[in-house]
């Protein structure tokens, strides 16, 4: 069964996934002889570097998504469809939906990516992701519930446990949601809770590697451990976990965290799409890719972002997965399926690194702009202008910014909203207490 979608004379050009290089995309071309035809699971798109703040509290999900269907209101050549892919037919250039099949001429794959476990199925179980807004609000909620359920025990140990966090990964994500927890820690939860000794409260932040922020220079390194020890945070690096049964962590150094609470944050896997031949996955989970975006073996069929691996000698394990690597890839593969079917040749990707940057909570981030290198308050500043203006959205933005201002001068997170109970998978097959 087909999708019932307009035919029309122009080139047909389907994009998989609504993320930062896929919007990238379909914007550049707009007013161009093709149909654009987006499809994504969600009907919005999801500014991921500000999940952890509302799985903390701190900003609402609607603030950071943004309906895709409104997004291009203005471009006439566009079409979106809620969709999930689940097969794609190179031969018969044909994708296999949920809803039905698309016919398409070219293929850009923009599906992002996946939290990554490397297998450990425990972890996977107990531990909680953060990638997506659904996602995020479960952890929101855990956290709120197991302070809950905290007030409600009298032993000291299983109190603790309620109240200790181990995140696993010392990247921006975990840095930044362990500098989240510190602030909640020091600012708001002693007045939510005051029947608690939220001193006994631990944050643990747990980085396989020798250093944090591995991808970022050394002094942003040492500043962003520095400023999550002054703010309580527990930090070990080379350290790996071995397990965990969703009340314990265990350690390769053989010491184990008694903890509810557990977040990943230590890998990502590209969103592959069964149908491609298989012998161009790299690692498992990335398309290999030539310099023009193409995934090698198909002319029509192009990859971009985290779900892409452009082999060359400046970057032998692919692009960086950030958004500025997916969306000027997105940018140059529409250039180049439009110069494609003008028979004008295409033009190899070249990857500007803007730097990065993390931010540690209040005043504190670091930032990395090639050889220029600053850390502290105006890092902050940075830090938030730049993330302001990468929001999709005039209104996400005026929202986000009122939000920061109030968290600002009232130390406090307006937010903390049990709206759905969550259970771990664990946990699901004991029947519901109604009260």
């Amino acid at each position: 069964m087909s999708i019932d979608i307009p035919e029309t004379n122009f080139p047909r050009v389907v994009i998989i996934g609504g993320g930062f290089g896929g919007i990238q995309a379909a914007k550049k071309l707009k007013n161009k002889e093709v149909q654009v035809i987006m499809i994504d699971r969600h009907n919005y798109h999801t500014f991921q570097p500000l999940l952890y703040q509302v799985a903390t509290g701190g900003l609402e999900p609607d603030s950071i998504a943004h309906p895709l269907r409104k997004i291009f209101k203005n471009q006439k050549n566009f079409i979106f469809r809620v969709a999930e892919a689940r097969f794609i037919d190179g031969e018969k250039k044909t994708i296999i939906t949920n809803i039905g099949d698309i016919h398409y001429d070219y293929l850009i794959i923009a599906t992002g990516s996946n939290s990554n476990f490397f297998g450990m199925k425990d972890i996977e179980e107990h531990a909680m992701p953060m990638k997506t807004i659904p996602e995020a609000l479960d952890m929101r909620s855990l956290v709120l519930q197991n302070f809950e359920s905290a007030l409600l025990t009298d032993s000291l140990s299983e109190q603790e446990a309620f109240m200790n966090f181990v995140v696993i990964g010392g990247g921006p994500t975990g840095v930044e949601t362990a500098g989240a927890l510190a602030e909640l820690k020091n600012h708001v939860l002693p007045h939510d809770y005051p029947e608690l000794d939220i001193r006994r409260m631990q944050i643990n932040l747990i980085e396989g590697g020798p250093r944090l922020l591995g991808a970022m220079s050394e002094q942003a390194s040492e500043k962003s451990e520095n400023f999550l020890k002054r703010m309580g945070v527990n930090i070990r690096t080379n350290e790996r976990v071995l397990g965990y049964d969703g009340e314990k962590v265990e350690l390769g150094s053989g010491k184990a965290l008694e903890s509810k609470v557990v977040i990943w944050s230590a890998g990502v896997r590209g969103e592959t799409l069964p149908g491609i031949n298989k012998d161009v996955v790299v690692g498992g989970n990335r398309f290999k890719v030539n310099t023009f975006n193409q995934i090698e073996g198909y002319d029509d069929i192009f990859a971009i972002g985290d779900v892409a691996a452009m082999i060359t000698e400046d970057f032998p394990r692919g692009h960086p997965g950030v958004a500025p690597a997916a969306m000027q890839q997105g940018v140059l593969v529409a250039k180049n399926i439009v110069k494609k079917i003008n028979d004008i040749p295409m033009e190899p990707f070249k990857y500007f690194d803007k730097g990065s940057m993390a931010t540690v909570g209040r005043n504190r981030a670091v930032v990395d702009l090639g050889f220029i290198r600053f850390q502290g308050m105006f890092a902050w500043f940075v830090w938030m202008f730049v993330h302001l203006m990468t929001l999709v959205g005039f209104r996400n933005r005026v929202v986000v910014f009122v939000n920061w201002v109030w968290s600002y001068f009232s130390y406090d997170r307006g937010t903390r909203l049990i709206i759905r109970r969550f259970e771990k998978q664990a946990d699901k097959k004991l029947d519901p207490i109604e009260v």
